[in-house]
């Protein structure tokens, strides 16, 4: 399965202060949606741009969209029959695991602001997909075990697990859906907390120590960019517990944003599948 010629482009909105970090991040996202769908016109949009180093969502749209019209007007002229273009110059896929609702608002903000007709996808979660991205970046940080079958087991291995999203008590409430399919996983308590809401932290590693969990562990439920790691790196100090990575550009994460455009242009290559329980 190749990209349908003259398909829109793939726009990842990536929200944060932009930084070389963020860059080489999303790039490796996109990365892996191409190798999925090879021929795939996929671009970088950041939210906080400053379209010297960084472009803006909103410039790279419109430039997505006289791109378009461009090379539909070079064929016409050189003689090619050629279907003018019509639609979504681009589909944009928010780099988010969660719904941010103030995030979601500058995304279609800086869609207006292209003028350009653009087609705007969901958030990449919840999904079988990022629990196991979740489990494994728990295991990495030696907060889990690697797999359900007890074959070995980690000394430090958590036995509750703060899941720490942004977005307010709508992040927090999708996260939880994720955090079923972790907690299943892991055989652990999971439950969603909010790094933006003042206390939410705290408050969910006392409701689990409460319940019997002694040794806590703080997985974000974030790709990255969305979150000051100043954030992340209190709230493991307020609830007193070891912390996971990010998602990062963890396969799933390509994968999903791959999935998400595909959806929204009704084609189909490989649909990412749920995480297989081992």
């Amino acid at each position: 399965m190749v990209a349908p010629e003259g398909a829109a482009a793939l726009v990842l909105a990536v929200p944060g202060t932009p930084s070389s970090a963020t860059r080489a991040l999303a790039e490796e996202v996109i990365s892996i949606a191409r190798s999925e769908l090879p021929g795939l016109n996929a671009r970088i949009g950041y939210l906080d741009g400053d379209d010297a180093e960084y472009p803006t969502l909103s410039s790279v749209l419109a430039h997505t969209a006289a791109e378009r019209v461009a090379r539909y007007e070079q064929a016409a002229a050189a003689g090619r029959e050629v279907a003018e273009p019509t639609g979504a110059a681009a589909v944009v896929v928010p780099l988010l695991a969660g719904p941010d609702s103030e995030l979601i608002r500058r995304i279609r903000q800086a869609v207006m602001d292209s003028g350009t007709q653009v087609e705007l996808t969901d958030v990449l979660g919840p999904h079988p997909l990022l629990a196991e991205a979740l489990h494994v970046r728990l295991s990495e940080a030696g907060l889990a075990r690697a797999d359900r079958a007890r074959l070995f087991t980690v000394a430090t291995a958590a036995d509750g697990i703060v899941l720490a999203t942004v977005g307010g008590e709508e992040a927090v409430r999708a996260a939880g859906i994720t955090g079923m399919l972790l907690a299943a996983r892991l055989a652990v308590p999971v439950m969603a907390a909010a790094l933006d809401v003042e206390g939410s932290v705290a408050s969910i590693a006392e409701q689990l120590q409460n319940s019997g969990s002694a040794q806590l562990a703080l997985a974000p439920y974030l790709v990255g960019p969305e979150v000051d790691p100043g954030l992340l790196d209190a709230a493991a100090k307020e609830a007193g517990c070891a912390t996971a990575e990010p998602l990062g550009a963890y396969p799933a994460i390509g994968k999903l944003v791959l999935s998400l455009y595909a959806t929204a242009l009704g084609i189909t290559p490989a649909t990412p599948q749920g995480a297989q329980a081992h």
